[in-house]
Order: C-alpha cells, then sequence, then structure tokens
C-alpha cells in the first residue's frame, strides 16, 4: 500500500501564501499522477490541479495565475504553492496520487484564509 503525509495548512489573511506538500512512500510501483483536490463547506470536492508524470499539468480556472503545482520525482513529493489566497479559497485540501491502477487520497489539510 501507498501513504500519503500532507502538510503546510493552516490560517492566513486574504494576500498570503501558503504552500502544501504530500509525500508518498510504500509500495511505489509508478506514479503517474499526482493532484490536489478541495472541498468547501457544503460543496463538492474539486480538482484545484494536477501533474502528471511527463510534468503536464492543469489548474482549475479558479486558481489559474495564482497557484502552482511541482513534483519532486526523487523524492515522491508534490507541492502546491498558493499565493495571493481569497476566502473562496477556504477549505480541506486532499492530495491524491495515481501509482499504477491505484488510487490514494491523503487525509486532508485545512486552510483557512479570513479576510
Amino acid at each position: 500500500q501507498v501513504q500519503l503525509v500532507e502538510s503546510g495548512g493552516g490560517l492566513v489573511q486574504a494576500g498570503g501564501s501558503l504552500r502544501l506538500s504530500c509525500a508518498a512512500s510504500g509500495n511505489i510501483l509508478r506514479i503517474l499522477r499526482m493532484a490536489w483536490y478541495r472541498q468547501a463547506p457544503g460543496k463538492q470536492r474539486e480538482l484545484v490541479a494536477a501533474v502528471t508524470a511527463g510534468g503536464s499539468t492543469n489548474y482549475a480556472d479558479s486558481v489559474q495565475g495564482r497557484f502552482t503545482i511541482s513534483r519532486d520525482s526523487a523524492k515522491n513529493t508534490v507541492y502546491l504553492q498558493m499565493n495571493n489566497l481569497k476566502t473562496e479559497d477556504t477549505g480541506v485540501y486532499s492530495c491524491y496520487v495515481l501509482n499504477g491502477f491505484e488510487g490514494v487520497w491523503g487525509q486532508g489539510t485545512q486552510v483557512t484564509v479570513s479576510s
């Protein structure tokens, strides 16, 4: 099995920055995709950003230009740099890793942006 450990969430004022990290360990075969999702109170979970093994990235329209996803393949770690945070970015951010044919979710980390 693969385990994911997330870190970096917290409370920040609007306009501030946070950096999330998600490290994968365990029975890693080949990580094909790493992504961050978020779920705001009362809303469905949505994709924030994703990066493939080949380095291709995609972002939700709402975070384009403010968030940057990156990965360190040697460390099996994905990062999400979040700049110019807005109150609507508040939510639980969860890491998702596609390891071979197995999808694994992290436990989630709270991000709260105050006005």
